[in-house]
């Protein structure tokens, strides 16, 4: 009986919705904000870089490559025939 529920469910990942371009952007977006962390953390308290440039990538980091690379989805290809 497990056999036969086995062989009618679709695998794990069959279904799975990211792809390869969805995993390469959320490491860019994991990558940003780690350099954005290391940038405040090098800086002196009142420097540019601590109080414009790590702001700016962490914003990027989190509220736009991140939930860009969750939401991302190829376009589905059209019947040029019909």
């Amino acid at each position: 009986m497990v056999a036969k529920l086995r062989k009618n469910s679709p695998g794990l990942f069959q279904d799975w919705s990211f792809g390869t371009t969805n995993y390469l952007l959320f490491g860019v977006g994991i990558a940003t904000v780690i350099l954005g962390y290391i940038i405040m953390a090098s800086g002196e308290v009142d420097s540019t870089q601590s109080v414009t440039i790590a702001p700016l990538l962490l914003f990027l980091g989190y509220v736009v490559i991140i939930p860009v690379s969750i939401m991302y989805r190829k376009k589905a290809k059209q019947d040029l025939g019909s």
